[in-house]
């Protein structure tokens, strides 16, 4: 069974979010779009890269945080002396130093300020990229569902209509052998019967290339695919869509974040022209193993020492060869070029509302037109089938008829696939197709805000986290998908 008709709700003061709130349900048998959804939210390898990358980007905070930090670095030498000059009397015979040194940052001509800020927004730029991902990824999980719907109801019609056709090249042959009909009417019949085997194997290719599809995605085989829920309310007008659509859409929200942070970077690197402003200490510890001045003189000698300094540094930077104003230079051109990408980005937004808002509309009125050819086909059919029985219609006439309503079908089961997928498709570029707009388990929704809050203040060197497995299922395991539905009955 085909899906129902997408449904636009009554115009409310605000626009709903996406109603696939079925509640949660767990990934483990995909056999409705909510299961397939939260499988491939689980189970996605571009998801789970995404997710990987974002937590790549965490670390740009510590990182950025750093070179403003302490730091700490210590020193040890042991020189053991093989051979000394003649007159050297009191040679020691081996030597230990061990040299600690603290440096402080105190002003760095606000690089480590302009690069922690810029890392900052670059963490929030992608959050936003990763819901973008997942919007990607549940259209591809809705596109991949009802075409699998789609294909299988084109098969059943298919093979349908080939059984029909069987039947009626068996009629035409017999009333042939009584002399009813002509050899032409049966050539007529055996034909048709010839296409429309050809076409069912088409549709059991596309079948096929349909449940691959849907494997790749979703992770999983697809297993009795029910009918799609209706979504919620959509806008009434495409400028209407647009409008939420700047205000929510996570990659044009992505790009804004990135050109702020680009901004930073450009002030970041004019900071190498400006002084910097530190604070040190280091100490020296020293030991001679009681070797120095020999066996005999050395008693008369210290054989170990301790010295220890403190004081502030300043670094005025009188010429460099033009090198920060190039940086500068250099990152206010990628600065403004990340601007352009964020006006690219908008176009392209906008661009895929007003066309997901323009194909969802004439996919709704294709389903009523192709439902009116369907209800006229079959009535046709009906008539000429009754004609053909008193001898006003042919064989042909038949055929033509049959024919006709298995295009309307056909193209019935196609509109109501492509206004549910362009439905989606206007809600994901509206930002309302994002996981926590989908009903799910909030205990299993992904929360990158976490990690960030993990690893933005780590400071110890040693702090690394285990290495992971790949959270993604494989699926080379799976079945070769084959065309095989439950047989049509034959009215």
């Amino acid at each position: 069974m085909i899906c129902s008709t997408v449904h636009r709700l009554r115009a409310g003061p605000a626009l709903a979010a996406l109603a696939i709130a079925f509640g949660a349900v767990s990934p483990v048998h995909a056999d409705d779009l909510q299961g397939a959804l939260a499988a491939a939210y689980a189970t996605n390898p571009d998801l789970a890269a995404a997710r990987a990358n974002q937590r790549a980007t965490d670390e740009g905070v510590p990182i950025a945080r750093a070179p403003g930090l302490p730091s700490l670095n210590g020193t040890a030498t042991y020189t053991e002396f093989l051979k000394v000059g003649p007159n050297a009397f009191i040679a020691p015979q081996r030597l230990l130093t061990i040299d600690p040194q603290l440096n402080v940052p105190i002003y760095s001509g606000g690089s480590v300020r302009n690069s922690l800020a810029a890392a900052k927004i670059r963490v929030e730029a992608g959050q936003a990229s990763l819901r973008g991902t997942e919007a990607g990824v549940f259209s591809q999980v809705v596109s991949a569902y009802m075409d699998v719907i789609r294909d299988t109801a084109t098969v059943g019609l298919n093979r349908k209509n080939v059984a029909v056709l069987e039947v009626n090249l068996k009629a035409t042959s017999d009333r042939f052998e009584i002399g009813d009909v002509t050899r032409t009417d049966v050539a007529q019949s055996n034909s048709r019967l010839a296409l429309a085997r050809a076409d069912l194997r088409s549709a059991e290719a596309a079948l096929v290339a349909s449940r691959e599809r849907y494997v790749q995605i979703v992770g999983q085989v697809p297993a009795d695919l029910q009918p799609p829920p209706p979504l919620a309310e959509l806008p009434a007008t495409p400028e209407e869509a647009v409008q939420v659509a700047l205000d929510n859409n996570p990659d044009l929200e992505a790009a804004r974040q990135r050109t702020k942070a680009a901004g930073y970077d450009a002030k970041a690197a004019g900071a190498g022209r400006l002084p910097t402003i530190s604070l040190f200490t280091s100490g020296e510890y020293s030991t001679y193993f009681n070797s120095l001045g020999g066996g005999a003189l050395g008693g008369n000698f210290v054989q170990s020492q301790t010295t220890a300094q403190a004081g502030a540094r300043i670094a005025i930077p009188l010429f460099q060869g033009g090198l920060p104003a190039a940086q500068q230079r250099r990152a206010q051109a990628t600065a403004s070029a990340t601007e352009e990408q964020e006006i690219s980005t908008e176009r392209q937004v906008i661009a895929n509302v007003r066309s997901a808002f323009t194909q969802w509309r004439a996919a709704n009125d294709v389903i009523t037109l192709n439902q009116t050819a369907v209800d006229a086909a079959a009535l046709s059919l009906e008539g000429v089938r009754a004609e053909n029985t008193v001898g006003n219609r042919t064989i042909l006439n038949i055929l033509d008829a049959e024919q006709e309503l298995l295009r309307a079908q056909v193209g019935l089961v196609a509109a109501r696939r492509n206004a549910y997928v362009a439905a989606f498709n206007l809600m994901a570029a509206m930002g309302k197709a994002q996981a926590a707009d989908l009903g799910f388990d909030p205990a299993l929704l992904y929360d990158p805000e976490a990690n960030y809050r993990r690893v933005r203040g780590r400071v110890f060197d040693w702090s690394l986290d285990s290495p992971s497995a790949p959270r993604s299922t494989r699926t080379v395991d799976t079945p070769a998908q084959t065309a095989t539905i439950p047989a049509q009955p034959v009215p």
